[in-house]
């Protein structure tokens, strides 16, 4: 089963969306049958590329708002998060210019390692206050992946996959998405936002009909109340 998620590095429900979608692929018996490919989707392509300012702080600029104000907005979020075991920490965030990650994620994603990657990032951001922008922190995440740190600098440096980020741009633009995270099953069902845990399931399911696959058994119990053929558990 093929799934596409329309994402930004520092959505915050971007990352709720992602969770509840890996949850949902597990309780649904659909682990190691999934595809998932990761579309760039840049919510603030005019942040500055440096010296970007603390997210509250941004926040008020942008809302012309107090501080007390924008803590408030971020109270719901902040909720949310927790639902799923996630612990957002809005106090140290920053905004960044996510445009070398996303590239970078383009070329991660040859050697089959795009999910953990942005599993790195969407932490590092949320839960640790790291700058997705920062090229220093970029390349620890790449060699802790064990990948080539000397060619992700160069391309860090580059316009590499500057193209493939374009084509994510123009396939959004075609499916309408204008916000995220959005999500792809099979190119025919979709799902706006992050929504409830039964959302996603259900939508699973649409799509492994049409992908003519079947969910895993999953087994509940311990097995100590049965029978077996010439001995029952008693």
């Amino acid at each position: 089963m093929k799934i596409e998620i329309f994402s930004d590095f520092t959505c915050p429900f971007c990352y709720i969306g992602k969770r509840e979608l890996e949850r949902a692929i597990d309780l649904a018996g659909y682990t190691g049958q999934v595809e998932i490919e990761y579309k760039a989707f840049q919510i603030a392509p005019d942040t500055p590329r440096k010296n970007a300012p603390m997210l509250y702080e941004g926040m008020v600029e942008k809302f012309d708002s107090t501080l007390e104000e924008v803590k408030e907005m971020t109270k719901n979020v902040t909720m949310r998060a927790a639902e799923v075991g996630l612990h957002y920490n809005f106090e140290e965030m920053k905004t960044a210019h996510t445009e070398k990650a996303h590239r970078l994620a383009k070329w991660v994603r040859q050697f089959d390692k795009e999910s953990v990657y942005t599993e790195a990032l969407m932490s590092g951001y949320f839960l640790e206050g790291e700058d997705v922008n920062d090229s220093k922190y970029l390349l620890t995440v790449i060699e802790a992946l064990d990948l080539d740190v000397n060619l992700a600098n160069e391309i860090i440096a580059s316009n590499a996959y500057s193209e493939d980020l374009d084509k994510d741009r123009y396939d959004a633009q075609q499916l309408g998405v204008q916000s995220v995270p959005f999500f792809v099953f099979e190119n025919r069902y979709g799902i706006k936002g992050a929504e409830p845990n039964e959302v996603f399931v259900r939508t699973l399911h649409q799509a492994a009909e049409i992908a003519g696959i079947q969910p895993d058994l999953k087994m509940a119990g311990d097995g100590e109340a049965s029978c077996a053929t010439g001995e029952c558990k008693i």
